[in-house]
């Protein structure tokens, strides 16, 4: 279904070209839940960007159902069936809840079939169908409403950014069953950024990206028991590295 072939991406900083992505290769077949980990700044989000589109790659191809979408726009992208949801969620000023479902869904949705989006992923539907996407939501709020949207979308490939970031603890357990919820209904392929080991745990498969590169990847069963082993000396790592910026 994805292929990324060769995979680059860089940035241009004050000492020169800065590299992100380095000539990195990955497939995500149909139906497939992946979550790809690893330390921090070791270009996780990027290439969840360069999925959807919000980045292009410096050099490589990125295929999906067998087309070229390299040079796609997102809005190309989400035609074909990939969606996105942002680690922080976007503030639509003017957007109401019910307006964003209803787009997400490309459907004039009743507010009753809105409702059970909400109702997915934890919100009182009552409370929130009607309330504007801005400065009023928090975070958390916003995240699950982001969530809520994406499963109207019911996409063919549904990317996540560390989908757990701003959750609470109750909510963060709803959100687990609503990733095993969503791969039934959808029929669709998986894709989250996360390194919350319960997220890691209902995966088919793992990627373990650092440095821009793909370290290690293999099924559920062969990889978490070694990158569990391996926590508290990439959390180190990424200790380190924070205390050298």
């Amino acid at each position: 279904m994805l292929e990324l072939k060769n995979i680059s991406f860089e940035v241009e900083e004050k000492k020169g070209q800065k590299e992100i992505i380095h000539q990195l290769d990955l497939t995500i077949g149909d139906g497939e839940f992946v979550v790809v980990t690893g330390p921090n700044g070791g270009g996780k989000s990027t290439l969840a960007k360069l999925i959807a589109g919000i980045e292009k790659p410096s050099s490589g191809s990125i295929w999906f159902d067998g087309e070229d979408i390299t040079e796609k726009t997102i809005t190309e992208r989400a035609n074909l069936g990939i969606s996105f949801a942002f680690q922080q969620p976007v503030r639509f000023k003017g957007i109401h809840v019910l307006d964003l479902i209803r787009l997400a869904a490309k459907k004039n949705l009743s507010a009753a079939d809105a409702c059970q989006y909400l109702s997915e992923v934890g919100l009182c539907a009552r409370d929130y169908i009607n309330r504007e996407v801005n400065a009023s939501l928090s975070g958390g709020e916003l995240k699950r409403i982001e969530i809520a949207t994406v499963l109207a979308r019911a996409s063919r490939l549904s990317v996540f950014d560390e989908p757990e970031a701003g959750i609470d603890l109750w909510s963060f357990q709803n959100l687990i069953e609503v990733f095993e919820r969503m791969r039934e209904k959808t029929k669709g392929s998986i894709m989250i950024i996360s390194h919350q080991e319960r997220i890691l745990n209902i995966a088919d498969r793992i990627v373990v990206i650092a440095d821009g590169a793909i370290t290690r990847e293999g099924r559920r069963e062969d990889v978490l028991p070694e990158i569990m082993g391996t926590a508290s000396a990439v959390e180190a790592c990424d200790v380190y590295r924070r205390a050298e910026k």
